[in-house]
């Protein structure tokens, strides 16, 4: 984590909420009028970025609703509805955004756990929408992704023994390992890029190991990528470094073959381009499912 010191300063001048988000901010924090709810907003903001001076929360990326642009929330929303005990997982998650979207859409609450390595965050999350841990009662499982206390790398299971694994109450998690082999949904944004290549994989390994094996069951999310695999040079507020972009096809090979079986999975992924201070970017988009 950058310290602040190195951090570029808040600039109000960046501040932009999209039409959906703006809407789901209002009808989630009851704050009508756009000038106070920019005040409430700016208000999040600053608090965050004394504990975390990420460029996403300066350059207002924590506003965006990134779950429900992607292909797969359709099918993510249509496992909340349909199988009996579907999990829901949002890893990476900052404030909360995506998953009060999918709870908002019909997701059950109950079966929805949220996990970053800032807990801050999911706490000013409660403050950003005005609601409290017993209105909005998901869990949150504070954590590093690549502690094996909180998250081993495993094989995938296979669906009897998974099925005959008994799934622990949610409410009583502490780490994600104990989910493992059950999750239905995993949604992770903006979250692989952050990591080298070696990190990259190790991370969709230990994902790969929570997923429920039952057919449908998908991994999915965005972050920054490439039409071809490269490395990247990547300005973090005042840091620079260097970013392993995958491209769609590194991507398919490395879930399909590598760390799935070939042929249990199939992937889809595919490259947006964006602009990014005046520069040309991509985003890759993406989906695991299981067949």
């Amino acid at each position: 984590m950058a310290h602040l010191s190195t951090a570029a300063p808040l600039d109000v001048g960046l501040y932009r909420v999209g039409a959906e988000e703006l809407s789901f901010f209002k009808s989630q924090a009851g704050i009508n009028d756009d000038d106070l709810l920019k005040e409430h907003i700016l208000d999040v903001q600053s608090k965050a970025y004394l504990v975390a001076p990420y460029p996403c929360i300066r350059l207002f990326a924590f506003t965006e609703l990134r779950i429900s642009t992607q292909p797969a929330y359709q099918q993510a929303l249509k496992l909340g509805r349909e199988r009996e005990g579907a999990i829901l997982l949002d890893i990476g998650c900052c404030f909360g955004n995506d998953v009060r979207k999918a709870v908002a859409d019909g997701f059950p609450v109950k079966n929805v756990l949220a996990s970053d390595l800032v807990p801050e965050l999911w706490n000013l999350g409660h403050d950003l929408f005005k609601d409290t841990p017993e209105s909005f009662p998901v869990r949150f499982i504070a954590g590093d992704a690549f502690d094996p206390s909180m998250l081993s790398i495993a094989d995938p299971l296979d669906i009897q023994t998974a099925r005959a694994t008994p799934v622990p109450e949610l409410s009583t998690l502490t780490s994600l390992n104990p989910v493992r082999g059950h999750v239905s949904v995993i949604h992770a944004a903006s979250l692989f890029h952050l990591f080298d290549e070696e990190k990259q994989r190790d991370l969709a390994c230990a994902l790969a190991g929570l997923l429920s094996p039952e057919p449908g069951s998908v991994i999915f999310g965005s972050h920054r990528g490439a039409p071809r695999t490269e490395v990247l040079a990547d300005a973090a507020n005042a840091t620079m470094f260097n970013m392993f972009c995958h491209s769609p096809d590194s991507w398919k090979s490395l879930w399909d073959g590598d760390v799935f079986a070939k042929g249990v999975v199939r992937v889809d992924a595919e490259v947006r381009e964006f602009t990014v201070k005046d520069s040309k970017a991509w985003m890759l988009v993406w989906s695991v499912t299981r067949l």
